[in-house]
């Protein structure tokens, strides 16, 4: 909405205040350019009673049409036109009577109240009650289409934050899964430590999840910590053969991304390069400041894309696709996403965004 002057509210704002300002302000100004319009002429100052006169009576019939609009605007075009111009033609009427009365008292005071004078006066009458109720309906309308506006940029909002909850919601059922199968199956070998150890590293991780907003996000130092915490859950499955390295610029540690947004994409390694192979695979995070951009890297040591293999999806549904969607929900169309075969052998994933290290409204715990 616009602002006027130097108040930080928006001028519209309280639509009540803005009405009585704009009223005032511009019968003011029809004031004074009609008796600046008279001394021009050479008008004696006695001329300007009936000029005060014709403000004040306008300034009334207005307020009157400005309730009469009130209650017909919301209504149909044919009731809000209707009750429109016969409330002009009525207000002009009586305006137009009023100027005539006021002029045939002060300059003819001893011949009778002639009626052509009103119609001399219905021109210029009609003229300003019409141009005050084109401006009025204007506004008005204009208040509507913006506020619509603004309905649709917050249910806008609202389906992006729905769409990045549902999206960060699927990460968890999928990853529940797989470590309760591996703890079911540790009961089964009654390993029962090793289980036992399991589910208290499961609580932390899932505690971190629930607590914080599904839309939130988290710096580049977080999100690390926290994909190690997951990393430990996953060792106790795959022990030696689960071999993981850090690589994180000092410079992108603040840098600020999606919450969980690298996990998946961890989980998608130990999935094709960790499980199909008996010694395992190396899986490498690396992120460095990429001119004003943060460059994140996944890698793996696995086999790579196979044509048995379906690489860029899980079996739950949730895969790749789910990051970029996360991406595109978080950064819009500024963000880079490519995965595919190292040349030297395994799978990549290159993900790049901005550098953004303001707090965001919705912060991870």
């Amino acid at each position: 909405m616009a602002v006027i002057g130097l108040e930080k509210r928006p001028f519209f704002d309280d639509k009540n205040r803005a009405f009585w300002n704009l009223q005032s302000a511009g019968w003011a100004g029809y004031l004074m350019l009609r008796a600046i319009s008279s001394f021009s002429n050479g008008f004696a100052l006695e001329r300007m009673v009936p000029l005060l006169i014709h403000v004040v009576t306008g300034y009334s019939l207005t307020l009157i049409l400005a309730v009469m609009y009130r209650l017909v605007i919301n209504r149909t075009r044919l009731v809000t036109w209707g009750v429109s111009v016969s409330a002009v033609a009525l207000a002009t009427l009586l305006y137009a009577t009023i100027d005539a009365w006021v002029f045939s008292t002060i300059n003819r005071p001893d011949e009778p109240f002639a009626t052509s004078l009103v119609l001399g006066t219905l021109f210029i009458d009609f003229t300003v009650l019409a141009a005050w109720s084109s401006l009025y309906y204007a506004i008005n309308f204009y208040l509507i289409v913006e506020e619509q506006a603004d309905q649709l940029v917050q249910l806008d909002s609202q389906a992006s934050a729905a769409q990045l909850a549902m999206l960060r919601y699927q990460l968890n059922p999928h990853f529940l899964f797989n470590t309760l199968n591996s703890i079911s199956t540790l009961v089964l070998l009654k390993q029962t430590e090793r289980a036992n150890a399991m589910l208290s590293r499961l609580s932390s991780f899932l505690r971190y999840t629930l607590a914080n907003e599904p839309t939130a996000q988290v710096t580049l130092e977080q999100e690390v910590e926290t994909l190690k915490l997951y990393l430990e859950i996953e060792k106790m499955r795959f022990e030696t053969r689960l071999r993981t390295h850090f690589t994180i610029d000092e410079t992108v540690s603040k840098a600020r991304l999606p919450s969980l947004l690298l996990q998946p994409l961890v989980e998608n390694a130990i999935k094709y390069a960790v499980t199909p192979q008996e010694e395992g695979a190396d899986i490498s995070v690396e992120a460095r400041l990429a001119g004003d951009r943060v460059q994140i890297t996944v890698s793996d040591t696995g086999p790579g894309l196979k044509d048995a293999i379906a690489r860029p999806s899980f079996s739950t549904g949730v895969g790749l696709a789910n990051i970029r969607d996360r991406l595109a929900q978080a950064f819009g169309p500024d963000h880079r996403f490519d995965a595919g075969s190292k040349p030297s052998g395994g799978f990549s994933v290159v993900i790049e965004f901005p550098m953004i290290v303001d707090e965001q409204p919705k912060e991870a715990a």
